[in-house]
């Protein structure tokens, strides 16, 4: 195929502050790598919201097409794991924060990044999941492998309206486990969204804000947690006996406000899970397990908007000011 131009966004840097811009771009200034592929969806996460408004310290390397994740096809490739024409995800390895990522209708990757897309799941799909989808299906696992089961008791999910807490929340009902959501929010239509994707109770009252005890009553057989700060350390001052949880995020702050009383007093483990450096093994078998765990109507209910890259900065801005649930698809089509 011939390519003439096609756009992207670029972020550069004015001083301290950050410009974000759809331009359009040609093949020649795409990165040095071996694989291009023709990007079909892209997705708006935490961390693309941080690097276009710049509020975070994400980019690394100016100037950046951001997007930590996308999924399209393979326009040409000297990588012997791929092939020209094969459907791929691309989730984590500092794209979108050192490397170029999505927000680009075509973009020159490393082939060794690339997980070839599932049976049964299109690109549309894959990035209804995202990087935030596959982050979950790494947490469930890192509960599963440490002994967690339906019937060891409820399972607390924080950050449970956002793309992360959407899709645990899926998965883990899917499997049978009962599942408290804790939004951080009284917005009531958050908590019938958390509900409508298989929540049993809202976790949401007071407390969450305050710092804990070392030790609360016990209530959870196991946590996700997006959130870090204070809330992590109350839902580890909750857990029972035995309990775990895999903590992912740091929406609310990086800081632990606890002590080692939960660890040795009730051993309770804390798992960390990183999706950005996860080897391709890892991510296959996550892939593949997330065909059956999620079903295409529930990948609906959790993507709550298709945006364009023009509407990116704007939903970027909102998605900051905690306005958005769920999961934010941006289609390059």
């Amino acid at each position: 195929m011939t390519i003439e131009t096609f756009k992207a966004m670029l972020l550069r840097q004015d001083g301290q502050k950050t410009i974000a811009a759809v331009e359009n771009l040609n093949l020649n200034d795409l990165p040095q790598e071996d694989t291009l592929v023709q990007v079909d969806f892209s997705t708006l996460n935490f961390k693309d919201a941080l690097a276009v408004t710049g509020t975070g310290k994400i980019v690394r390397t100016w100037p950046l097409v951001p997007g930590v994740d996308f999924a399209g096809t393979v326009i040409e490739t000297t990588n012997p794991r791929l092939s020209k024409g094969q459907k791929v995800v691309l989730t984590g390895w500092s794209v979108g924060e050192k490397f170029w990522g999505g927000y680009s209708q075509f973009q020159r990757i490393c082939g060794d990044w690339l997980v070839p897309l599932p049976e049964g799941l299109s690109t549309r799909q894959a990035m209804m999941i995202g990087t935030a989808g596959f982050t979950a299906m790494l947490c469930v696992d890192a509960l599963e492998s440490a002994g967690i089961t339906p019937e060891s008791g409820t399972v607390c999910v924080t950050g449970a309206a956002g793309g992360v807490g959407s899709v645990a929340i899926a998965i883990l009902c899917h499997l049978g486990y009962t599942v408290s959501a804790l939004t951080g929010t009284d917005d009531k239509t958050k908590h019938d969204y958390v509900k409508s994707l298989g929540a049993a109770e809202i976790a949401d009252d007071a407390r969450w804000a305050e710092t804990p005890r070392p030790l609360e009553g016990q209530r959870w057989a196991a946590g996700i947690d997006t959130v870090g700060t204070t809330v992590l350390a109350r839902l580890l001052a909750e857990m029972n006996y035995g309990g775990v949880v895999a903590a992912c995020g740091l929406a609310g702050g990086a800081d632990l406000p606890t002590s080692v009383m939960p660890f040795i007093l009730r051993s309770v483990r804390l798992l960390g899970v990183d999706s950005v450096m996860a080897p391709i093994p890892t991510r296959t078998r996550a892939w593949e397990r997330l065909v059956h765990v999620l079903r295409p109507e529930l990948l609906e209910t959790i993507t709550s908007t298709s945006i364009t890259l023009d509407e990116v900065k704007p939903a970027a801005e909102e998605l900051l000011a905690g306005n958005i649930k769920g999961r934010v698809l941006v289609d390059l089509t």
